[in-house]
C-alpha cells in the first residue's frame, strides 16, 4: 500500500521525503521492522520510541511517522511529523489494513467485571446462530474456530488491526471485544469502527496505572463518548456508573437492569449450583450459570443479541445451551462431599459477587472457606480490601500467593493482612505455596461446605521473579480430589 494512502486520515503537521512510496508492512517496535516498512514512534509508559528510530532505518524502514523530528535525517526516508503518534498509529494502521472493521460488525465490552464473559458468550451466541465470528479476549483470540494466543486484554494497535483484517478476510461478520480502560487510555483502538458498545460495571481496579477512581472512569466513559450515532451504547443501571457512559455519547442508548424498568430487564427466579432460572423481558429460561453477577451479564449478551438484529426467543434458546466460561465460576464437586469453586476474581467486587453468589444457594447449610492471594507489581490499595471483604463473607479464609511478579509473596501478604483487626485475624491462615493452600483448603472442608479458589480463574501459570511456571487451580483441586 501506498504511504499517502496509510497517511490519509492523520492530521501531518510536517513531511519530508516522498509519501507515494510502498509500503510493505507497518511497527512501533524497532525489533520488527523489515526492509519497507513504516516505523511509528510513540512515547509509551515503559519506553520511547524516538530513541529507535535510528534503529528501524538499519533494519530498513523507509518511512518514520513521529512526533519529534531526529537531530540528523537519513536520505531516502520519509519523515511524517504528527502532534500525537499513539493516536496515529491507529489511524495508520486501520488504513494499511485496508479499514477492517468497515467490513465488520464490532462490539466492544467495557467495565471491571465480565468483559470476558459477556464478549466469549456473544461470540458462541452468533455462531450458534450460523455465523463466523472473531474474538478478542483476556482468555484467547479467535477467528472464527482458529485460536490465536491473548497477551494483552486488548493487542496494540497494529496487531489488533491485522487481527481485525485477518478476520474480514476469512468472512467473519461479527467481532466481539474486551475493551480494556489500558487500551482505550494509550488510543490502541484509535481508528476502529464499532457497531455498539456495552458497559458492565465500574469498581476499584487498575489504581496503579490510572492512580485515581475518576481517571478511570473517565478511561471507560471515552469510549462510549467516542461511539458514532448509528451505533448503539447498551448500559448496566444497577451500577452506579451506568448512566454517567451515556451522558455524551451519540450512539443510540439502551439500558440493562436486575432491579430497575429498563430496555431489558431480568430476574432470578431460582438459583442451584447446577444454574439458575431467569426471567428476560417476561420470558423464562434455565441457564448453565450461576449468581446474581452472571444473571447480570447474560442479560448484557441477551440486550446486545436483540440489538443486533435477533428475535428475542431464538436468543433466550441459544442462552440456554450455554456453558460458562473456563475459569468463571468453576464448579469442581469431590467425592467428599464439598463443592470447590474456581474463579478469576481478582478484584474486591469481584470477590464479593462470587461470595454472594455461593451465599445465596448455600442458605446457611454449610461453610465457606475462601483461598485468595493479590498479584504483585499491581494496586497495592486494592489488597487490604480483598482480605476485608474475604474475611467478611467466609467461615475460613487462607491468604495465599497469586502471581507475586516481581514481589516477594510474604509482602503481599502482609499488605493483605494489613486491613484486618486482631478478631477478623482468628479465622485467617496463612500460606505462601498456593498448592499447599489449597490442599489445606481441602482438608478443612466437610459434606456440604464450598471452597472458592480466587484470583487465578483460567490462568495455567504462577508468575514469579519474571519467570511462569505451570500451575492451575482446577489441576491441583482434581490432583487433591483423586487423593
Amino acid at each position: 500500500m501506498k504511504l499517502d494512502q496509510v497517511i490519509k486520515n492523520i492530521q501531518v503537521t510536517n513531511l519530508i521525503g516522498h509519501s507515494d512510496i510502498d509500503l510493505k508492512g507497518i511497527n512501533s517496535d524497532s525489533r520488527k521492522v523489515e526492509s519497507g516498512h513504516l516505523f511509528v514512534a510513540v512515547k509509551g509508559t515503559q519506553t520511547d520510541g524516538h530513541s529507535y528510530i535510528s534503529t528501524a532505518i538499519e533494519k530498513g524502514a523507509i518511512a518514520v511517522l513521529c512526533e519529534e523530528l531526529p537531530t540528523e535525517l537519513s536520505e531516502n526516508v520519509t519523515y511524517i511529523q504528527v502532534k500525537d503518534t499513539e493516536d496515529a498509529v491507529g489511524k495508520a494502521a486501520t488504513a494499511f489494513y485496508g479499514d477492517p472493521t468497515s467490513k465488520l460488525e464490532l462490539v466492544g465490552v467495557t467495565g471491571t467485571n465480565g468483559k470476558t464473559t459477556i464478549a466469549t458468550l456473544l461470540y458462541d451466541i452468533f455462531r450458534h446462530f450460523g455465523y463466523k465470528v472473531g474474538l478478542l479476549s483476556t482468555v484467547c483470540n479467535y477467528i472464527d474456530d482458529e485460536a490465536v494466543p491473548a497477551t494483552h486484554t486488548t493487542p496494540d494497535p497494529i496487531s489488533l488491526n491485522e487481527l481485525l483484517g485477518r478476520m474480514a478476510d476469512a468472512g467473519c461478520k461479527y467481532v466481539f471485544m474486551e475493551v480494556s480502560s489500558h487500551s482505550i487510555d494509550q488510543k490502541r483502538i484509535s481508528g476502529l469502527r464499532y457497531a455498539g458498545g456495552i458497559f458492565t460495571n465500574l469498581t476499584r481496579d487498575h489504581l496503579d496505572y490510572h492512580k485515581t477512581v475518576e481517571n478511570y472512569l473517565k478511561a471507560k466513559k471515552k469510549f462510549f463518548d467516542d461511539l458514532p450515532k448509528d451505533a448503539f451504547a447498551l448500559t448496566n443501571v444497577d451500577d452506579k456508573n451506568g448512566m454517567v457512559m451515556l451522558q455524551n455519547t451519540k450512539a443510540k442508548t439502551y439500558t440493562y437492569s436486575l432491579r430497575s424498568l429498563c430496555d431489558f430487564k431480568g430476574k432470578i427466579l431460582e438459583n442451584h449450583f447446577e444454574g439458575m432460572l431467569l426471567s428476560f423481558n417476561e420470558k423464562e429460561l434455565a441457564v448453565q450459570f450461576i449468581g446474581k453477577f452472571n444473571a447480570s451479564n447474560l442479560l448484557a449478551v441477551f440486550g446486545a443479541a436483540c440489538l443486533l438484529g435477533k428475535k428475542e426467543e431464538d436468543v433466550l434458546l441459544a442462552l440456554s445451551t450455554l456453558r460458562p466460561v473456563a475459569g468463571r465460576f468453576d464448579s469442581l464437586r469431590s467425592p467428599q462431599g464439598y463443592t470447590a469453586i474456581v474463579d478469576y476474581a481478582h478484584t474486591p467486587d469481584a470477590l464479593v459477587n462470587v461470595l454472594s453468589a455461593i451465599h445465596e444457594i448455600l442458605e446457611g447449610k454449610g461453610k465457606i472457606i475462601t483461598v485468595v492471594g493479590a498479584g504483585g507489581n499491581r494496586d497495592k490499595g486494592k489488597r487490604p480490601i480483598m482480605a476485608q471483604e474475604s474475611v467478611k463473607a467466609s467461615d475460613k479464609v487462607i491468604i495465599t500467593s497469586d502471581n507475586p511478579r516481581n514481589e516477594e509473596p510474604q509482602d503481599i501478604i502482609n499488605d493483605m493482612l494489613a486491613g484486618l483487626n486482631a478478631e477478623e485475624r482468628k479465622n485467617v491462615i496463612t500460606i505462601v505455596d498456593r498448592k499447599e493452600a489449597i490442599r489445606t483448603a481441602c482438608m478443612l472442608a466437610q459434606p456440604g461446605d464450598v471452597i472458592l479458589v480466587a484470583g487465578k480463574g483460567h490462568e495455567n501459570y504462577q508468575e514469579i521473579k519474571g519467570v511462569k511456571h505451570h500451575f492451575d487451580d482446577k489441576e491441583v483441586l482434581r490432583e487433591v480430589f483423586g487423593n
